[in-house]
């Protein structure tokens, strides 16, 4: 199998020996990033990696929480995190991480430890691929009470500083997802639920309004709410984008989280 790994951290040198390893000895696919959110956000969002390496090195309080940014694609997309650290490193990562499950491992790096964790990812994965084949599969359902849950939001934006600043106002109320194009947002539609759609006006390739009628045309989309996210100079097209194809309304951008709260609430109750 050839797993996709995603290393970062600030520690280059440790991450740069263990992508050439993984690459040389193991075959694994490996991407290199920069600890930063930017980064981090952007890339976890394109490359679905199975495994997160973060190799910690001089760490900050500020440097550690940056990592956070993963939290929620980590979580959805069942992948295991390695923190290659030393004490001191450990000790700060553990005060200011919000990752919910993390593996730690110790510098110098143990290659075998390494990889025989690797090779435990691998026949996790494979075993669940075959389960997944088998005729009969079983549905323990641990929230039946699905009816209360948090509403899920999609943003879709191009400008990842947007998306981030989005997510943090509103991560505190709702489930929240963020894409960055038009067709991401459609991939994530086709496998999934949304109870509201934030969705920005000005966007290459497909814009707000291309994005809104294709959603408006799909009869399993189409009662999906729709928000149009605006600056100031877009504000008189959305007014007349609102009377021709009717979304449930428009925020200006930047906005404050009471306002954008606010209008949601407006929207769903």
């Amino acid at each position: 199998m050839q797993l996709k790994v995603l290393v970062t951290g600030k520690n280059r040198k440790v991450a740069n020996d263990i992508c050439d390893h993984l690459q040389t000895d193991r075959g694994y696919v490996t991407v290199k990033c920069d600890p930063n959110k930017t980064a981090l956000f952007d890339l976890m969002l394109v490359e679905l990696p199975k495994v997160v390496i973060i190799c910690l090195g001089g760490e900050t309080s500020v440097s550690v929480q940056a990592y956070n940014v993963m939290k929620t694609a980590l979580r959805q997309g069942n992948i295991t995190t390695i923190v290659v650290t030393d004490v001191e490193d450990e000790k700060l990562f553990m005060k200011y991480t919000e990752l919910e499950r993390v593996l730690f491992l110790s510098r110098p790096v143990s290659l075998f430890a390494l990889y025989e964790k690797m090779a435990e990812i691998e026949a996790t994965i494979e075993d669940e691929k075959e389960k997944n084949l088998a005729s009969f599969r079983e549905f323990v359902n641990d929230d039946p009470d699905k009816g209360h849950k948090r509403k899920r939001i999609l943003v879709v934006d191009d400008d990842t500083e947007q998306l981030l600043q989005i997510k943090d106002q509103l991560d505190e109320f709702y489930d929240v997802t963020c894409v960055k194009s038009g067709d991401a947002a459609f991939k994530f539609l086709a496998k999934k639920s949304c109870d509201l759609i934030l969705l920005d006006y000005l966007m290459p390739e497909l814009d707000g309004p291309e994005v809104l009628r294709n959603i408006q045309d799909t009869k399993a989309w189409q009662d999906i709410p729709v928000i149009f996210l605006t600056g100031v100079s877009e504000k008189n097209k959305v007014l007349q984008t609102l009377s021709e194809l009717r979304p449930q309304g428009y925020i200006i951008k930047p906005s404050k989280k009471s306002e954008i709260v606010a209008k949601i609430i407006d929207v769903l109750g």
